[in-house]
């Protein structure tokens, strides 16, 4: 029975990390204005599309309204939150206004992202060995 107590106590842990003390409030600790802005941004599977549409070249607002088949007000409202986040730049010349990718990237958005997937990894690391434990505990009886 105590064996049994103490994987709960490690499963707790897992499920509830708060509880032990060690886990920080992460909106406090993890301040960051242009992370925000970025998965803000890439929140919307139409700027997500239109990332994608700049990767293979340069496009006027114009013809990237057409391509999503959106009113151009719509498209520079989009094309005005990729650019607050540094995700696109784009140039006026004349009439049309070209948009282009950002210099900026995704770096820090992907270290951010593998951070944390390795955090959800180790805790599932941790939640097999305990589930391995109670199993050959069961055998064991």
């Amino acid at each position: 029975m105590a064996a049994s107590n103490d994987h709960r106590r490690r499963l707790e842990t897992l499920a509830f990390p708060a509880r032990t003390g060690y886990i920080l409030n992460q909106m406090v600790q993890y301040v960051s204005p242009p992370l925000d802005l970025s998965f803000a941004a890439l929140s919307d599977a139409t700027r997500r599309g239109i990332i994608d549409q700049l990767g293979r070249g340069d496009a006027s607002i114009t013809s990237l309204a057409d391509t999503f088949q959106m009113t151009l007000t719509g498209m520079k409202k989009h094309v005005q939150v990729l650019e607050r986040a540094g995700l696109v730049v784009t140039q006026k010349v004349g009439r049309v206004r070209t948009c282009k990718l950002g210099k900026r990237g995704l770096k820090a958005e992907a270290e951010w992202i593998e951070a944390h997937r390795k955090l959800f990894e180790a805790r599932f690391e941790a939640l097999d060995e305990i589930i391995s434990e109670m199993q050959q505990e069961g055998s064991d009886d």
